[in-house]
């Protein structure tokens, strides 16, 4: 499923119609942010502070617009304007909930639970001795310079049967 150009233009009317309630809620003025739509591995989105600018992963988006409009758009603004209003400040922290609860009337949650096989996102399968456990790219590239991670459920050592 793509993401179209009128997707595309409804998300940034939404992320404008946002920031017009916080301007209205803080009763100051807020600048419009940038709006993208790149990949960004399992993130959702990502709120890029110092240039004022949001992003949407496409496939997540065309495949979770519901969900979008619902949460996500307003996850994304309310980091922005956390950063403008409250400055550096803890990113899922009391600021970033009360601009979610008060201003968007969303509740503030700070993972999605998407369905991520459409993403097609390559991983290599780690094992300890309660389950296995599919590590990112980044990670097994990690792991073959030396880094080490270990299972939170029974904490031992993560392995692997490739071979460098």
């Amino acid at each position: 499923m793509a993401l179209t150009s009128s997707d595309k233009k409804a998300v940034t009317d939404e992320v404008h119609r946002l920031i017009h309630i916080a301007e209205q809620f803080f009763n100051c003025r807020f600048p419009l942010p940038d709006v993208s739509f790149r990949r960004s591995g399992k993130n959702a989105g990502t709120a890029f502070l110092q240039q004022n600018r949001v992003n949407f992963n496409p496939v997540l988006l065309a495949e979770n617009k519901d969900a979008f409009f619902a949460e996500v758009i307003a996850h994304e603004v309310s980091h922005l304007l956390t950063w403008q209003k409250f400055g550096k400040v803890k990113p899922h922290g009391n600021e970033w909930q009360a601009i979610m609860r008060e201003v968007f009337n969303c509740e503030p949650s700070t993972t999605h639970n998407f369905d991520l096989s459409g993403l097609k996102i390559r991983t290599f399968p780690y094992q300890c001795s309660c389950q296995t456990i599919n590590l990112s790219v980044r990670r097994h590239n990690k792991v073959l310079k030396g880094m080490q991670y270990r299972c939170t459920r029974c904490g031992e050592m993560l392995t692997s049967n490739i071979q460098a």
